[in-house]
């Protein structure tokens, strides 16, 4: 039976809070450090898929990062990519000193933005052996150009980093709603706003502005081309920005596999088949490429 156990580790400054899932067997098992969308907090989608894999005999570790639901940091709910990146690193870290963990069968598993984060730590990370990226949201400037008002976003960014700069005080607004439009997410997205899917009370539903540079200046699709270690996707044609996925996946370095499926973005947080097909494929995904030796 699978068990979890909260745990509590150093990112920096920072402690990281997070939920570390257990298989009944397999010890030392390999292990997956996982993580969800930007903005998000474990319980939304991380959780779900650190369970589903530890069910399968994986050891995975959900966390929250740097400012958002239980661990520290200020200020909260501010989306820096390369500070996620280092977080990943230090979960890794984590996993690897863990007694149950075989710190050499290591892998990350990103939902959505979280693609972009894993594979940040991965270019960089030995440790990290193999990769599974689920609905990947991956971009580069281009992208970003065609997705966002570039120049209303830095120009609003711009002001709210010099309030903070001069006052401490951090400008918010929501990361989803139909009725903003200065929303991250400017329309009314069921998952985020239903308390049954990801409407969660403990999750505040804010991007600080003064996060926009360093959200839409990341460039994924950059990163393909440093990863040597084997990477799955699992995404759909009708998930977010999937020219980016192919892009990204055409540039991939190493061992590479595709597998595309049908549902939107936010089927693959929580609804089914996505998440077993998902989840199903990654773990296969692990097995093959997380072995001894």
């Amino acid at each position: 039976m699978t068990t979890v156990q909260k745990v509590k580790f150093p990112a920096g400054d920072a402690t990281l809070t997070g939920n570390l899932f257990l298989p009944a067997d397999a010890d030392p098992a390999p292990g997956i450090v996982v993580a969800g969308t930007w903005t998000s907090i474990k319980e939304q989608m991380a959780d779900r898929y650190a369970e589903r894999l530890a069910d399968r005999g994986f050891a995975a570790l959900s966390f929250d990062f740097t400012g958002y639901g239980e661990s520290e940091g200020e200020p909260r709910d501010h989306e820096v990519p390369q500070r996620k990146v280092r977080d990943i690193n230090h979960a890794v870290t984590f996993l690897a000193q863990h007694p149950a963990i075989d710190a050499s069968r290591l892998g990350a598993l990103g939902v959505c933005a979280a693609a972009m984060y894993m594979s940040g730590n991965a270019a960089d990370d030995p440790r990290i052996r193999s990769l599974a990226l689920v609905a990947p949201w991956l971009h580069d400037p281009a992208i970003c150009q065609e997705v966002y008002s570039i120049a209303g976003k830095l120009a609003e960014a711009a002001r709210a980093r010099a309030t903070y700069e001069a006052t401490g005080d951090v400008e918010y607004v929501p990361v989803v709603s139909g009725s903003d439009p200065r929303a991250a997410m400017p329309f009314d997205i069921d998952f985020y706003l239903n308390p049954d899917r990801g409407g969660l009370p403990q999750w505040p539903n804010r991007f600080a502005v003064m996060a926009w540079p360093g959200w839409l200046g990341y460039d994924s699709i950059s990163l393909a081309s440093r990863l040597t270690q084997p990477v799955l996707l699992v995404h759909s044609e009708d998930a977010a920005i999937p020219d980016g996925a192919r892009r990204f996946h055409a540039a991939l370095a190493g061992p590479k596999e595709f597998v595309w499926t049908e549902g939107d973005q936010f089927a693959f947080y929580d609804q089914e088949p996505q998440v077993t097909t998902a989840v199903n494929a990654a773990a296969a995904h692990f097995a093959s490429t997380l072995v001894v030796g």
